[in-house]
């Protein structure tokens, strides 16, 4: 069984119900989420004029391969109205981005784990801290938690008050 760690995020319709939806997609494609952060929001990273994002982490476990898990992953994005044009930053409904696969290390065009900016962000720091604090960065050699300690991100990653747990 391989475990992966994910973060979900998006800025545009009704946030809180596009990460729901996207949760609710896993269980027909053999994903199974072990644990779940709660739900950040922050400013869009890169992008002034953007609305806010939700993000959330997960831990899932699931018999895929890192680029068969990614290409399901674009699957659901485009389900949920996901459209990619090559431009960063862009405003989306969803977005599920792979940052950690088992600890391995994989930079192909399709998938690159560990995520090569997750170290960077407080809106993946934060979360996946909540769920992953004592993960090693299969590359930087730090823990979660001595990432986030270390991170140097201005932008605010806020906890909403929601309880994923019940939903």
């Amino acid at each position: 069984m391989n475990v992966a760690f994910l973060c979900l995020g998006g800025n545009m319709g009704d946030r809180l119900v596009n990460l729901n939806r996207a949760k609710a997609l896993f269980d027909g494609e053999g994903l199974l989420i072990i644990a779940q952060s709660n739900i950040y929001e922050t400013k869009a990273w890169g992008a002034d004029n953007s609305p806010d994002y939700y993000n959330q982490c997960l831990k899932i476990t699931t018999v895929l391969d890192a680029a068969q898990l990614m290409n399901i992953l674009l699957g659901i994005e485009q389900k949920l109205g996901r459209t990619r044009n090559g431009t960063k930053n862009q405003a989306r409904t969803i977005d599920i981005d792979v940052l950690l696969f088992n600890n391995e290390i994989i930079k192909t065009q399709l998938i690159e784990t560990p995520h090569p900016r997750l170290h960077l962000r407080q809106f993946v720091l934060k979360p996946l801290n909540e769920i992953a604090s004592d993960e090693v960065h299969p590359v930087l050699n730090k823990t979660i938690k001595q990432l986030l300690e270390v991170c140097t991100d201005t932008l605010s990653a806020t906890k909403i008050e929601y309880d994923v747990h019940l939903h």
